[in-house]
This record gives C-alpha cells, sequence and structure tokens, in this order.
C-alpha cells in the first residue's frame, strides 16, 4: 500500500510540472526620462538645431545659438524665463498643455505630439539623427 501510494505522488507530481505552461515574457518597455538637454531643428534635420530645451527637477529652459557647440553652454546661456513641466510615463505636461511622447532611437529622440501637432527633439548626449 505504502509503495503504491508512493508511486501515486511521485506519478501526480510528474504530471502536474508536465502540465504546467511556461508563462509567456512580455519584456518591459524601457523607461526614458525627458530629463536633460533637448535640441530643436525648424527642419528634420538634427544639424540646423538652434535650439536647446533643457529639462530640470521640473522646469524647462531654453538657450539659442546658430553655430556654436550646444555642449559648450551653460546655465548662463538661458533665456529669461521658464516653463514648467511635468512627465508620467507617455505623457509630458509643459505650462499645463498635455502632450504625448514617443521615444526612439533608444531614448535619443522624443517625438511631442498633442494631436495638432508632433514636435521632434533629440538628446544633446545621444548620436541619433
Amino acid at each position: 500500500m505504502k509503495k503504491l501510494l508512493v508511486t501515486l505522488l511521485i506519478l501526480l507530481t510528474v504530471v502536474t510540472f508536465m502540465s504546467c505552461e511556461k508563462e509567456s515574457v512580455n519584456p518591459i518597455e524601457p523607461r526614458y526620462s525627458i530629463e536633460g538637454k533637448w535640441l530643436w531643428s525648424p527642419s528634420e534635420n538634427r544639424a540646423d538645431a538652434n535650439t536647446m530645451y533643457e529639462f530640470v527637477d521640473g522646469i524647462r529652459y531654453t538657450s539659442y545659438a546658430i553655430d556654436t557647440d550646444f555642449n559648450a553652454l551653460d546655465s548662463s546661456d538661458r533665456i529669461p524665463g521658464t516653463k514648467t513641466y511635468s512627465f508620467n510615463g507617455d505623457t509630458l505636461v509643459l505650462d499645463g498643455t498635455p502632450m504625448g511622447i514617443t521615444f526612439e532611437c533608444d531614448g535619443g529622440i522624443v517625438l511631442m505630439h498633442n494631436g495638432q501637432w508632433t514636435n521632434q527633439l533629440w538628446r544633446l548626449s545621444s548620436n541619433c539623427q
């Protein structure tokens, strides 16, 4: 009787493990931050960029430059005036205006859209074109 119970227990254990389906693994999308320095261009070409936005702790600063290395700009180069922002997942709220956010190029490009227009920014530290 003991042998029968042990055999049934082993059989039940084997059947249980064999019947388990492997859970599908959904890769978690990377979460990128809006914090940092971003370039804006009036064309679709990063090389034409003339504006740098800097997102720091809920404040967006702006700097303008032509034929200048944006890496050389610091806080003394910012124009007067700022905008407030908050960022949560895929929504950026800039001075009260919500915008959808999509990151591309491993977080090096951000597309901001509000239904009427789309803006593209390039992260200063990226090599994305």
